[in-house]
């Protein structure tokens, strides 16, 4: 049987107050719900479902502290379990490999990758060196935002910064390009 919005919000503001019975009651009363939550949005891969299940129940523990005890539980409960969906994705995404990819895209009829490149080398050419630098490092090359302070002899924030402002400057290039 399933536990009802008023007993969840009820189990949920328990453990904000300390109770540490209503905080296990309700993360073991969570388990069904994000089950079928993540199974009609993942089809098949139960270990990923399970995996998924682990992970939002980790950060309804961690994270309760942001709920709002005059709010819907069930809300905020699934903006998690969205947000650790998405994360999900984005992670499998990051691990696709792309080897042979100009290979791929002439054989299909693109045109040449390196036509790409060229666009890219145009574009960041503009750019202060130190803000291209920055965003060829971690944005093209794959580098960590430390690996690539490391190779600069730079701080971290430094680089954050240059990128950011080095990608500001590139939107607002593209998009007065476009008008």
């Amino acid at each position: 049987m399933r536990a009802s919005e008023d007993h969840l919000r009820a189990m949920m503001i328990g453990g904000l107050d300390g109770d540490a019975v209503s905080h296990a009651a309700l993360l073991r009363a969570l388990v069904p719900l994000l089950r079928a939550f993540y199974r009609r949005r993942m089809p098949g891969g139960e270990d990923d479902i399970e995996d998924l299940v682990q992970e939002t129940l980790i950060a309804v523990h961690t994270r309760r502290a942001t709920y709002d005890r005059d709010r819907v539980f069930t809300a905020w409960l699934f903006a998690v379990a969205r947000y650790k969906m998405i994360d999900h994705f984005r992670a499998r995404r990051r691990t696709c490999p792309i080897e042979g990819l100009e290979d791929i895209l002439l054989a299909e009829g693109f045109e040449d990758a390196s036509n790409a490149r060229m666009d890219m080398d145009r574009l960041l050419a503009d750019l202060p060196a130190k803000q291209a630098q920055a965003i060829r490092a971690t944005r093209i090359d794959g580098l960590s935002i430390t690996e690539t302070a490391d190779r600069a002899g730079i701080g971290e924030s430094d680089v954050k910064v240059s990128i950011h402002r080095g990608l500001k400057a590139l939107a607002a290039r593209i998009t007065g390009e476009r008008r």
